[in-house]
């Protein structure tokens, strides 16, 4: 049967998932891919997965990872009887909850069923943390259930203990967003497929909101001018705006194609109108801008990236990923711009100096090597849960 959606928020439909499963909740695309690696390894032990997610895009990109391998399906709606109904039918073995998905009905419903719960990769961000504060009272009882909280770092840590979590149920691991492995793929033949010349230097502009690629567009003509050659691949973050970026590209009079079109070689710009695939483009870039950060979004993992050798610019809206980009400027794996004539400057300077270019990326996979222990220290915690 195929999931519906609303019916699944209202468990008027429930999954078919294998009781006593390892159920972790993930809500959208970005967490989706930052538990893979612990997924990934929970099926090389022989567990059983349910993973529930909250976005459409979560749950598509949710199986096309991991296909049949795990079982999927939307989180109900946060009401106690909603809860207790899904949880009763899952009767899962324990519950990894990622991030900061702290829903008061499961945490009570899996208290009431004898559900162990690990907070894993849990952060609790600047703009979040001050509304927790204020209400900590409330999140300290509700917090009171969860046997362990694994932190992405000290910071997270120290926020945890003052919503009230007891200090000895908390320990600082990392990000669990360092687990990532390069996609694979054949480099050459994305190439191929980008750029028939296999000539070209690519720019890609990944995860764009409203707004930002007419930003960038504007500073197009800057670096072909430098770079006449030059190929842009924008690449929408939610496919619902596809047609508008392509209407902009139009509007600008930008020769462009889009993803599964046939290229000329002559086009200024690629329409990346696909999902999942950003990762393997990483693979062919010569300089990644990624995007939600010359707006106010927050900014995105730049890992996925960086796990393929190439270092990153971003605008200064980085917050929801403050940590990681602090951590990689340090080493030399990120530039952060303050406004668009920062950018245009930063991305001219790599583009006439390939020295500086390479450096960048090689910082990155420096960087990335570096963090590589992030999953082992977090398995070390969570495997006393999965044998008891």
């Amino acid at each position: 049967m195929r999931a519906s959606k609303w019916q699944q928020h209202m468990t008027f439909q429930l999954p078919n998932a294998p009781t006593g499963a390892v159920w972790i909740h993930a809500c959208s695309m970005g967490e989706v891919s930052s538990v893979s690696a612990l997924i990934h390894r929970l099926l090389e032990k022989n567990k059983v997965v349910h993973l529930t997610v909250v976005t459409r895009t979560g749950f598509a990109h949710a199986s096309r990872l991991f296909g049949d391998n795990i079982s999927i399906s939307w989180l109900p709606w946060d009401l106690p009887f909603l809860m207790a109904r899904f949880i009763k039918h899952l009767s899962p073995s324990m519950l990894l909850l990622n991030e900061t998905e702290f829903w008061p009905g499961m945490l009570k419903a899996c208290k009431k069923q004898g559900i162990p719960i690990v907070g894993i990769n849990t952060r609790i961000s600047d703009r979040s943390f001050p509304k927790y504060y204020k209400t900590r009272k409330l999140w300290a009882r509700w917090l009171s259930v969860v046997s362990l909280f694994l932190a992405q770092s000290d910071i997270d840590a120290e926020r945890l203990e003052a919503m009230g979590v007891d200090k000895q149920n908390i320990k600082t691991v990392g990000n669990l967003k360092f687990a990532v492995s390069p996609p694979d793929v054949d480099a050459a033949q994305v190439r191929q497929m980008i750029d028939p010349t296999a000539k070209r230097p690519i720019l890609i502009i990944a995860s764009t909101h409203e707004d930002e690629e007419a930003q960038v567009l504007s500073l197009l003509p800057v670096w072909k001018q430098q770079q006449p050659n030059l190929l842009t691949l924008i690449v929408p973050r939610h496919p619902e705006r596809f047609t508008d970026v392509a209407k902009l590209l139009s509007e600008q009079g930008l020769s462009y194609t889009r993803y599964a079109q046939e290229r000329t070689g002559q086009e200024d710009v690629v329409l990346i109108d696909a999902m999942g695939i950003l990762t393997s483009l990483y693979t062919i870039a010569d300089v990644v801008f990624i995007g939600g950060s010359l707006v106010d979004i927050g900014g995105h993992n730049p890992l996925e990236a960086a796990v393929c050798g190439r270092g990153v610019l971003s605008g200064k809206h980085v917050q929801n990923f403050k940590t990681i980009y602090q951590d990689m400027q340090q080493h030399g794996a990120a530039i952060i711009v303050q406004n668009n004539k920062e950018l245009a400057q930063a991305i001219s300077r790599l583009l006439e100096k390939p020295v500086e270019l390479k450096q960048l990326h090689g910082q990155a996979a420096l960087f990335m090597h570096a963090q590589d222990q992030v999953l082992e220290r977090m398995w070390e915690r969570i495997e006393p849960y999965l044998e008891s």
